[in-house]
């Protein structure tokens, strides 16, 4: 699988960024290769300068016209990853087209798992899911059953968060979905309700450690003791989740796919300027 991320260009000081160069001309976006999230995935960069022309902002269609011309360009490119100032310029109307599917971020995920939290797991045993909203917790459960299928032999201790289930089959729903780890590795996961509050949804006092996995679109701090082992990798890269996290945990790596991507630019200029 091969992924284009769009991310904004750094603008070099005292320099205008801009796309177009010439009146008449069109908009170009360049790609450069970014590396390999393990061995089955590669990523490609492609920087968005600030302005279209000049000092002119994106108009949103012209933005989508010049990414789909990158991505034709990239031939044989699967699917697509944005940055959110990029998703902020296509507005409402053009991201849907542009967002990742769900099994590029379960790509991702399962690598980010992989590389940083298989000790951590083997060594506590311990695993904790922060589920998102209700009408997305199917989904999300089928993605994290495959996601810890590694690590479950080891698993002794895992709790999942969700909304309160408010009618009958969404309550049978997460109890079928709880009771297969009981049936194929003698696993009984602990499900817990997120408690309302006035800031909206919290974890409550249950602790969590080793592989926290969130899916939610805000953070919901969970408990997470200062020595504990533990990786934070927040599926859906939220907005401002690593900041709160790390004002209540700062000692808790936070690993997201965002993140990572943002990682690989940065080390794809390093090597330019080395």
């Amino acid at each position: 699988m091969e992924i284009i991320y769009f991310y904004p260009e750094e603008e070099a000081s005292g320099h205008v960024c801009a796309a177009k160069k010439h009146r008449f001309g069109e908009a170009s976006l360049g790609l450069r290769d970014l590396g390999a999230c393990g061995e089955e995935t590669r990523v490609r960069g492609c920087a968005v300068p600030a302005f279209y022309y000049r000092k002119k902002a994106w108009p949103p269609e012209k933005l989508s016209e010049a990414m789909e011309r990158a991505f034709v360009v990239a031939d044989g490119a699967d699917d697509t990853f944005l940055h959110p100032q990029i998703a902020a310029m296509l507005t409402a109307d053009y991201t849907g087209r542009w967002r990742p599917d769900d099994e590029t971020v379960e790509r991702l995920a399962e690598f980010l798992t992989a590389r940083y939290t298989t000790g951590k797991i083997l060594r506590c045993g311990e695993a904790a899911v922060l589920l998102g909203a209700a009408k997305e917790a199917e989904r999300q459960l089928e993605m994290t059953w495959r996601l810890l299928q590694p690590y479950l032999p080891k698993i002794n201790r895992l709790v999942v968060f969700c909304e309160e289930a408010t009618d009958t089959e969404a309550k049978e729903m997460l109890e079928e979905y709880l009771d297969d780890y009981y049936y194929e590795y003698g696993l009984v996961p602990q499900a817990e309700a997120y408690e309302e509050t006035k800031d909206g949804l919290r974890c409550g006092r249950t602790r969590c450690r080793g592989l926290i996995l969130d899916y939610g679109g805000r953070f919901c701090y969970p408990k997470i003791m200062p020595d504990s082992e533990a990786v934070y990798i927040d599926i859906v890269s939220g907005e401002d989740k690593e900041r709160r996290l790390h004002r209540k945990t700062p000692q808790i790596p936070y690993v997201s796919p965002l993140k990572y991507l943002d990682t690989m630019v940065k080390n794809s200029y390093d090597r330019l300027v080395n």
